[in-house]
This record gives structure tokens, C-alpha cells and sequence, in this order.
């Protein structure tokens, strides 16, 4: 009976290690499901240090829709700040404009050929509307034609440290919509392409850059002077419209049979500002509509405001233990004391802040062979960086480099170059130390 037993315990043993051996600890892919967005792909960060929240096929190059008008915005706002343009310069509707902005079955307000409209009449019929034909008009008045434009679309995106993309108009629509018309060098049924990592990207760029964009994507509506009624935001988020959310102000809505449903929102609550994209949005039943798009992004907003906060977690002038100081060769001091030039704060889980811890990364190139800062030194001369090493779970790390917080290590005072007397007295100094040393040494060997 006890044999029998033994072999039993022993059984069931292997059974549950080989069980156990099977369960995976809680990864990447565990955090996703736990939010299960219901898109091709997602992606969810804090704007000002492009801070990724959650994924989900970031990185995959899918349709874009009229999501493309971001890139269009940010060219327009850059040529406006350099001059190249102005608001209240007129622009000529050319023939191509006009075919396509009578077009019923795309988003537009007609625009006759040859009548003139201001370039803020144009953007403001692109960013509320979605206008295909005002944004072509932009187009052409910023490059001469749509073809260079799109060219200018992907300098851009390569400029920008974008991947996997490519522009083939300004619009979004799929090539067969431009009636021939397309730009030269694309393809009769091509459309726009990004992935969601990238596309947040160039939203977190647009609002960094030019943030003034808010004051037009947050209009609910507007009466547009060639258009019976009033042009009425396609993004039903805002506050006040169907599916308002509160701290929503942007930004652009995408939508053809090839991207399905698209979204880039964005939403302000306290000092937490959030940008989300989907991709092909679908409700329950597998199925793409307006609301999805908007259901899937809602719920990471509220993810995101009901979990993360902005919280600083060392102030100005931290000490690191153990990094207090560095070594100077040639100075008045033999060190130097060093700290936090900027408080460390972050957008973090809540309850997570006992997870991250600060590490020091010395700047080589300020240091000599033997490891010294050389002086003279001035005082909050950056020596080296600050990073935060996080030892929790499912960190998704940041968009880029250009949005991830830096904090620098600086010298709290200055180090002012010894003088020749000194610096020869204290290589003397070593000289008959050294030579101590020696003798010391040799004298202990005889006994």
C-alpha cells in the first residue's frame, strides 16, 4: 500500500511540475490581452514623453485613411512658420481640386475652379472635415503640385524618425479616387500605409511643434462659405458631440474599405495628456463602424487616466548614492560633488514608484584615460545623464529618443586649474611618496 501510494505522490508530482512548466510568467502579450482592444492595431502613449501605455501590433505598416492629413497638417504649420506660406494667402482651385472636391461620396465642400480661398479657409475645411479637396489644394500651394508634395510626405517621415510607412497623396484616399489624377510614381490603386507606433508618433511631433492645431481639431462645427449648412467635425469624441469624452480636442478620424475604421485621439485630463490610435476598428461581432473606433479609443483613454499619473520621484539636485562625486586631475579640488540638474519626474503606473531607481551614466568624453574630469570645471557642467531602471513588468518602453524625459548630472560648483606651483609641488609630492613607498617596501623585505 505504501508503494502504491509513493508511485501515486509521485504521479501527481510530475504531473503538476510539468504544469507549472507550462504556465508563462506575465509578459508583453499578457498586458494586451488584459485590455484586449478590439483593432488590427493600437497604441497608447503620454504626449510630452511619448510614453507607450499599451501596444498592440505597433509596428505593423496598415492602412492610414485620412490620418495621412497629420503629415499634411505638419508640413503646412512648418512652411507657415518659415514664411513659405501665409494664412490669409489666397490659393487658386485648380481643375484636378475641383474634380475632386464635387465628389459627393468623399468627405469635401466644393471648391469651383479658379475661385480663390485663403490657405485658412483650406486647413480649417481639412482638419474639421476631413476636405480631400481643400488638402490638395494646400498641397499645391506649398509644393506647385501634389506630386512633390508627397515627396516632401516622406522626406518628412524619414526626417522625423518615422518607420514603416509610405505616402502616396496627401488625402488618404485610395488612388482610384483621384480620377486618374493621381500623383506621378504611385500607383492607380495605392494608399497610404504606417504603422500605429508612427503614426502616434507624428501626432506627438504635431502637437509638440505646432500645438496650436488643438484650437481648429477641437471644433465641433463650422460654416464653410461655398457650403450649404455648416461642415460638422467627423470626430464625434469631443465633448458635446455623440460620443463625447471629456479632454478630448483632437485630432483625426480615418476611415476607407482598405484601412477600415482609424482613429489618432487625444484627450487632456489634470497634466496628463494621452494620444491613442486604432487601427480597423471592430465592435463585438467582428465588425468595423464609427462607434468602434471610437469605443476602442475611449477605453484606453480611460486605462490611461485611471492608472497613470505624472509623478515626480526625485527632486532638483538629487544626490545618487554612491555617485556623489568624481575625481578631477589639475584642479584647485581633487573632486567635485554632482547631482540632478531638473527634478525626475515620469508618467507611471500608480503605485509603481518604489519600482524605478535612478542609474548614473558618466559621459566618457569628459573623462581621461585614468577615469578624471579635467579642470577647469564650471559649475552645472553636465558630466553624464540620468536613467531609470525599472524592474517591474510589461514596460513598453518610448516612442524615440526625442520624447524621453533626459536628465543630466552637473557639477555643483566649479573647479578652478591649480596653478603651476601647485600641481609641481603635488607632483613632487607623489614623486617622494612613490619613492616611500618603495624604500618601505624594500626595508620590510630584510626582516
Amino acid at each position: 500500500m505504501k508503494k502504491r501510494t509513493f508511485k501515486i505522490f509521485a504521479a501527481f508530482t510530475l504531473g503538476l511540475l510539468l504544469l507549472l512548466s507550462s504556465i508563462q510568467l506575465p509578459n508583453r502579450a499578457f498586458a494586451q490581452d488584459a485590455l484586449n482592444i478590439n483593432a488590427d492595431a493600437a497604441i497608447l502613449i503620454e504626449a510630452s514623453t511619448g510614453k507607450i501605455l499599451y501596444a498592440k501590433n505597433e509596428d505593423a505598416a496598415l492602412g492610414i485613411a485620412s490620418m495621412t492629413k497629420m503629415m499634411t497638417e505638419y508640413i503646412m504649420f512648418e512652411a507657415i512658420h518659415d514664411g513659405k506660406i501665409k494664412w490669409d494667402q489666397e490659393q487658386t482651385i485648380s481643375d484636378y481640386v475641383n474634380k475632386i472636391s464635387v465628389d459627393t461620396n468623399l468627405s469635401n465642400v466644393p471648391l469651383e475652379k479658379g475661385k480663390k480661398f485663403t490657405i485658412r479657409e483650406l486647413y480649417e475645411a481639412m482638419a474639421i472635415y476631413s476636405a480631400n479637396g481643400a488638402t490638395i489644394s494646400i498641397a499645391e500651394a506649398i509644393a506647385g503640385s501634389e506630386s512633390k508634395f508627397v515627396q516632401m510626405m516622406n522626406d518628412k517621415a524619414k526626417e522625423l524618425g518615422l518607420k514603416n510607412y509610405k505616402f502616396v497623396n496627401s488625402t488618404g484616399l485610395n488612388n482610384r479616387d483621384l480620377k486618374g489624377m493621381h500623383p506621378e510614381g504611385t500607383g492607380a490603386e495605392d494608399e497610404n500605409v504606417m504603422s500605429a507606433r508612427s503614426t502616434a508618433q507624428l501626432a506627438a511631433y504635431l502637437l509638440r511643434d505646432y500645438p496650436e492645431v488643438l484650437e481648429t481639431t477641437s471644433i465641433t462645427k463650422k460654416e464653410f462659405r461655398t457650403m450649404p449648412g455648416e461642415m460638422k467635425n467627423w470626430n464625434w469624441m469631443l465633448p458635446g458631440l455623440i460620443y463625447g469624452y471629456e479632454g478630448v480636442d483632437g485630432l483625426k478620424t480615418g476611415t476607407t474599405d482598405f484601412a477600415g475604421y482609424c482613429f489618432t485621439g487625444t484627450a487632456k485630463r489634470n497634466d496628463l495628456r494621452v494620444i491613442t490610435v486604432v487601427m480597423n476598428a471592430k465592435n463585438s461581432k467582428g465588425q468595423g463602424d464609427y462607434k468602434s473606433r471610437f469605443d476602442e479609443s475611449k477605453r484606453m483613454m480611460e486605462y490611461a487616466f485611471t492608472n497613470y499619473s505624472t509623478k515626480e520621484l526625485y527632486p532638483k539636485n538629487y544626490v545618487i548614492k554612491k555617485h556623489d562625486s568624481l575625481p578631477v586631475v589639475k584642479g584647485k579640488e581633487k573632486s567635485v560633488k554632482i547631482y540632478t540638474d531638473k527634478p525626475i519626474k515620469l508618467v507611471i503606473k500608480n503605485g509603481e514608484e518604489k519600482l524605478y531607481k535612478p542609474v548614473f551614466k558618466v559621459d566618457k568624453k569628459k573623462l581621461n584615460k585614468d577615469g578624471q574630469l579635467t579642470a577647469p570645471l564650471k559649475k552645472n557642467e553636465v558630466v553624464g545623464t540620468v536613467d531609470l531602471a525599472y524592474s517591474g513588468e510589461n514596460d513598453f518602453g518610448y516612442l524615440s529618443k526625442d520624447f524621453a524625459p533626459k536628465i543630466n548630472m552637473v557639477t555643483q560648483e566649479k573647479v578652478e586649474k591649480a596653478n603651476w606651483f601647485v600641481l609641481m609641488m603635488r607632483g613632487t609630492g607623489g614623486f617622494f611618496s612613490d619613492m616611500w613607498t618603495s624604500v618601505t617596501k624594500t626595508v620590510k623585505g630584510w626582516f
